[in-house]
């Protein structure tokens, strides 16, 4: 696709990513004389409306949220395919610094946590679920800055009537997979709380909270398996650390915090 041109603006250069649902393209704003991140609905996925639709309602969610620590999305459109224009940001996911083995100290950690849950705290207030946060939704930028990407399967809270939530397999990530999710079960903010919690425990400990042979073993963990306190994996962690992910990791999203906010507030 390079060189193409979308919308009569937007120049698409090198592929910088690609996921599920899209590739991601560095572009360039002919109008505004800026370099973005364009990113197209696969062209196999293009053919199907209800794929079509999910990809559209992305564009919608996000481009509401104007907040610091998430990626913002400038423009979409559908022709000739459809895409969404965000904001192009220098750096590396925090999945890229994981499997690198880095070893991220505590202060950082707990940085990049408050961060995440900034974040959600103001798309919660908004009505709007993550519904997929993971190590790859989270970008550290080049000045060390968090944004969260990818509210490709968020949706307003109160769109009770879809049934993204219920498809767990494609919706998100088995490893930082709520236990409602896991069960087809309606998502709530308490639902990206889990997740966030799944993603420290893993910064902090260098291990998800549940693994498994397939995503299947591991939605089954995260419903009924019991929780192996961080300090048990890395002792140097403080008593803190195991009650703060207790509660965001309680199979029950009522016994979780009950909002961003109260999270970033412990």
């Amino acid at each position: 696709m390079m060189n193409l041109t979308l919308g009569g603006r937007y120049v698409l250069g090198e592929m910088i990513g690609t996921g599920g649902m899209a590739d991601v393209y560095r572009a360039h704003d002919q109008r505004l004389a800026r370099e973005v991140a364009v990113k197209v609905l696969r062209s196999d996925l293009a053919r199907d409306p209800s794929f079509v639709a999910r990809f559209r309602k992305e564009a919608f969610a996000a481009a509401g949220l104007n907040h610091p620590g998430i990626v913002a999305v400038y423009d979409s459109g559908e022709e000739p395919a459809p895409y969404i224009v965000m904001e192009l940001v220098s750096g590396h996911t925090l999945r890229d610094l994981i499997h690198r083995g880095e070893r991220i100290p505590l202060a950082r950690a707990l940085e990049i946590g408050e961060g995440i849950l900034a974040a959600l705290e103001y798309s919660h207030e908004r009505g709007i679920v993550h519904r997929d946060i993971k190590p790859a939704n989270i970008m550290i930028t080049d000045q060390g800055d968090v944004k969260v990407m990818d509210f490709g399967i968020a949706r307003a809270l109160d769109d009770l009537g879809a049934t993204l939530t219920s498809t767990w397999n494609i919706v998100g990530t088995a490893q930082y997979l709520s236990p409602e999710q896991a069960l087809g079960e309606i998502a709530d903010a308490r639902s990206d709380i889990y997740s966030t919690g799944c993603l420290l425990y893993e910064v902090l400990t260098g291990q998800p909270p549940f693994t498994g042979d397939t995503p299947v073993s591991i939605a089954y963990q995260h419903v009924s398996g019991v929780l192996v306190l961080p300090s048990k994996i890395t002792p140097v962690l403080p008593e803190g650390i195991d009650i703060l992910l207790s509660v965001a990791l309680a199979k029950k999203a009522e016994d979780r915090y009950q909002s961003a906010g109260l999270m970033l507030d412990d």
